[in-house]
């Protein structure tokens, strides 16, 4: 999403009126199944991706947040199961040593589309800080953490905040990893930057999120430019 979209009528996302134009604002959200047709790439608390999963460098943390239910798709509408960033996350899980954390709101976002971009609206204008229904007690344990969503209105959803600002990331790397509609990586790098002092943010990953089944090749190719995974 081009920056320009952040200028757009409040009044009109939160009715909904425009919906071709709102489309983009959640295109990051959303897919069809996890890999293997699960419907969850980890439980609420840390896991270990499945066996054979290639090594990394370090002690890696995988923190995403997603959003299934009613979703953009092509300028559209359509019904999904589980986000491009649960996907997204599954394919990088099975690729890298990690542990895997999904993110849940405390307040569950909606699962009507309309209602999550007024909800997102909301949340931006206020700077809020959505509450996490299951906190990690620590992360200093870790090398590295990938920091996985959709981004909403080109920025990530403030729940990332949220998580982010709850941290010591110090020595820490990040690396941004975005599912989008027209946006990349949003404005995360700056964000992480400026939440997580002390932190290095490293190469991100972005896809758009009707193509993130597809990005088998992308994926692999990122993974080992930064050192997650090495080539062979």
């Amino acid at each position: 999403m081009s920056t320009n979209l952040l200028g757009i009528s409040r009044r009109s996302a939160l009715r909904g009126a425009a919906a071709g134009l709102t489309g983009a604002l959640l295109a990051a959200g959303t897919a069809g199944c996890t890999p293997g047709g699960d419907s969850s790439v980890a439980s609420t608390q840390p896991s270990r991706p499945p066996a054979g999963s290639r090594e990394s460098s370090g002690r890696v943390l995988l923190a995403y947040f997603s959003r299934a239910g009613e979703n953009y798709y092509y300028g559209g509408r359509t019904n999904l199961d589980a986000g491009n960033t649960e996907v997204l996350a599954g394919m990088i899980s099975t690729r890298v040593t990690c542990d895997v954390h999904r993110i849940e709101a405390a307040e569950p976002y909606p699962d009507g589309y309309d209602a999550t971009v007024a909800r997102n609206v909301r949340e931006q204008d206020q700077g809020a800080r959505p509450a996490i229904a299951n906190p990690l007690p620590a992360i200093d344990h870790y090398d590295a953490v990938i920091l996985a969503s959709g981004i909403w209105n080109v920025r990530a959803p403030m729940i990332m905040a949220t998580f982010a600002e709850n941290y010591d990331f110090t020595g820490i790397t990040i690396y941004p990893v975005t599912t989008h509609a027209m946006s990349g990586l949003g404005t995360t790098v700056r964000d992480y930057e400026a939440s997580c002092p002390g932190a290095t943010i490293a190469e991100g990953f972005s896809v758009k999120g009707e193509e993130v089944r597809q990005a088998g090749a992308e994926i692999d190719s990122w993974l080992q430019r930064t050192g997650l995974i090495r080539a062979g």
